[in-house]
């Protein structure tokens, strides 16, 4: 199948890719396709960057003021039957004078009273911590649904990305990850590789229409992420993009490039 024909599985393969639970053949399948199509590359490495950050969503979880209360509660009973039986005690050594056949009556009813407040102890406790549990169950669905509308926001967030494109260096490495807002108009370059121009140097981003001139869309900074003005007629029209290494400050758009074009790809459209 090819998938640049069908861009909604293409996004939902790489979302699995990026999460993991694409798993072996299927896996391996996808990394080599990636290979050989730009775009799909593309849309791994773009949601590998929006989930790279989620892991600071999750919230500080500690116990409910209401699971401490419970449990000290629990304590509370266990010590008074603690209490009850140390003065049930008591009583059953000063009643010992009474007789054989009080003291065995006595006894027995002891016996009973231990009984009853031993499995009355047992009770409470089974169901405070049935009623711990229970409290702790919802707490963490509550959290989840709260993490996940977290993560919802976050994604619907995101810009709206309508072309893309993977720039490469003359080995085929991804060297840097251009993304177009067209609600915005503008253009976002990640550095993915490790090259830094000089400090006399600049890198010039280009578009390259067919038949005709380069057209500069922007001279890139010196940050990991760079952000470009560009109208969408200007990104419509282009359908690869080329980075020019320059001197210091760029060169005038209809000069075209004079250093040497270090990075280029094609530019497509996301659906």
């Amino acid at each position: 199948m090819d998938l640049t024909r069908h861009p909604e599985l293409a996004q939902r393969l790489a979302a699995a890719y990026a999460l993991g639970t694409l798993r072996g053949p299927a896996r391996r399948r996808f990394e080599t396709l990636a290979r050989r199509h730009p775009g799909l590359r593309a849309n791994a490495l773009q949601w590998q960057e929006r989930l790279a950050a989620m892991t600071e969503l999750q919230p500080v979880e500690g116990p409910s003021p209401n699971v401490w209360k419970r449990i000290e509660m629990e304590l509370a009973r266990e010590r008074q039957a603690e209490r009850a039986l140390a003065s049930q005690a008591q009583r059953t050594q000063r009643g010992a004078a009474a007789g054989a056949w009080w003291r065995g009556l006595a006894l027995g009813g002891v016996s009973l009273a231990l009984a009853g407040l031993v499995a009355s102890a047992w009770l409470l406790r089974e169901l405070d911590r049935e009623q711990i549990q229970l409290a702790q169950v919802r707490a963490d669905q509550i959290a989840s649904v709260q993490r996940h509308a977290q993560v919802v926001s976050q994604l619907e967030s995101q810009p709206l990305v309508r072309y893309v494109a993977v720039l490469e260096d003359d080995r085929s490495a991804p060297s840097v990850l251009v993304t177009f807002d067209p609600r915005a108009n503008t253009l976002t370059l990640k550095r993915l590789g490790d090259f830094q121009e000089g400090s006399e140097r600049s890198l010039q981003l280009w578009a390259l229409p067919p038949g005709e001139a380069p057209r500069s869309l922007g001279v890139l900074g010196r940050d990991q992420v760079v952000r470009l003005s560009a109208p969408e007629a200007q990104v419509r029209d282009a359908p690869a993009l080329a980075i020019s290494l320059e001197p210091r400050g760029g060169v005038p758009s209809e000069r075209g490039p004079t250093g040497p074009v270090l990075f280029k790809g094609p530019l497509l459209p996301t659906s």
